[in-house]
């Protein structure tokens, strides 16, 4: 009987790298894949996934991106621009609480008292959470959070509030200053871009979205690059060439 060869840990890692790059080049599977991902939104696949009993609105695959993110870089601060229902905002301080940091700190124009009373009903993880109230490009909201943050670029910042090309650029612009070398900006809901324009009242869709944002903003930013190796992993995401990473000294100056 022939023995079973066990991989090194460095040859497991590279086979998986090797597998997600051939998946992400394999286009009949990635077309296969925006399908389902677009007949399964008429059925609002991604407002079923919670954390701790709240929505997150977000793919398990997007979440466990972030979750790699945090683990790899360890940031001191996490800001997420738009709370809906506060899943993610918990998702992330459990994070934290496991792995070191400091504060979530969770920025929305909507943030109604019960959820308030929700988000702060668990605890040390709780704890970890920090909510301003107010719109994300307010003179007086950026000035809290520096009050909060300092001058610590150990910072991981999630844009995923209104988006529209205009409101995400402006976004990518101010918080990219507060994310320094090696840290991430994620911008989420890129995959507007690629997936039919929604039956929904939004002013967002095809040609006006945050991917088409962040095109723009890469152009006119070589400090940041998206971390293809992370988003090849994930066939399923509502975040496609939104995971950047700053690559220089010169970015992530408030």
């Amino acid at each position: 009987m022939t023995a079973k060869k066990l991989f090194t840990r460095e040859e497991f890692e590279e086979l998986r790298l090797a597998s997600a790059r051939n998946m992400a080049a394999d286009r009949g599977l990635q077309e296969k894949a925006l399908k389902v991902l677009v007949e399964a939104d008429h059925h609002l696949w991604i407002h079923q996934t919670t954390w701790f009993g709240e929505p997150v609105l977000n793919l398990p695959q997007d979440m466990f991106a972030l979750q790699e993110i945090v683990f790899r870089t360890r940031p001191k601060y996490v800001i997420e621009v738009g709370v809906a229902w506060g899943g993610s905002l918990l998702f992330l301080s459990t994070l934290l609480q496991a792995l070191g940091g400091e504060k979530v700190i969770g920025i929305d124009l909507y943030m109604p008292d019960d959820l308030k009373r929700r988000l702060g009903s668990h605890g040390g993880i709780s704890e970890k959470i920090e909510l301003i109230n107010g719109s994300s490009l307010a003179e007086t909201t950026l000035e809290r959070l520096r009050s909060i943050i300092g001058d610590c670029k150990d910072v991981l910042v999630i844009l995923d509030s209104y988006h529209t090309h205009d409101h995400v650029m402006s976004e990518l612009n101010c918080y990219s200053r507060f994310v320094g070398p090696g840290s991430y900006l994620v911008c989420c809901d890129t995959i507007i871009e690629d997936i039919p324009k929604q039956d929904r009242s939004r002013e967002w869709g095809p040609g006006n979205n945050p991917k088409t944002a962040v095109r723009q903003f890469l152009q006119e930013n070589s400090g940041f690059e998206v971390d293809y190796a992370l988003e090849n992993k994930l066939l399923f995401s509502c975040n496609p060439s939104g995971y950047l990473v700053c690559k220089a000294a010169e970015q992530g100056r408030p």
